[in-house]
């Protein structure tokens, strides 16, 4: 898994409109990347609603979101599409942005090993560096950790 420190690798996906999104454009700003394991599932539902109704919050710290999930496009579309996601969603399918941040592990559930996303968030400073990693986060704790995290890094992230 990227360490706190280090640069954040850079990527471009596309987003739930089908749009190119580059993290190194976003050079200048607070990046709050968070990898969710898949689109219109409970926890990630639970999750990326929270985002959603935390809007003011996020705003105001002056941040921008990004969640990612190895889902298509057209998936990430139609959630967002569902629960009224303003923010940027987006299409890892291959995985590989997944893989090279270290969230792409093996897990088990219910007997059954298989791969897939670690739920993981990044907070990644103006200068592309990663500020923090916030490993193994709770849907239903997210927001409260991620914006109290933002606050205690105060001025460093801006």
């Amino acid at each position: 898994m990227i360490e706190q420190g280090a640069a954040a690798p850079d990527f471009t996906l596309a987003d739930q409109h089908g749009e190119d999104v580059t993290l190194s454009d976003l050079r200048g700003k607070t990046v709050v990347l968070y990898f969710y394991p898949k689109a219109d599932t409970p926890g990630c539902t639970k999750q990326a609603c929270g985002v959603r109704d935390r809007r003011a919050d996020y705003a105001a710290a002056g941040v921008v979101v990004l969640g990612v999930s190895a889902d298509p496009v057209k998936a990430i579309q139609k959630f967002a599409d569902k629960y009224e996601l303003d923010f940027t969603l987006l299409a890892d399918a291959d995985h590989a942005v997944a893989e090279r941040y270290g969230v792409w592990v093996e897990k088990t559930r219910y007997g059954r090993t298989y791969w897939g996303i670690a739920r993981t968030t990044f907070i990644i400073d103006a200068a592309g560096t990663v500020a923090r990693v916030l490993p193994n986060i709770k849907p239903e704790t997210h927001d409260d950790l991620v914006l109290e995290t933002l606050g205690s890094l105060g001025a460093a992230t801006s």
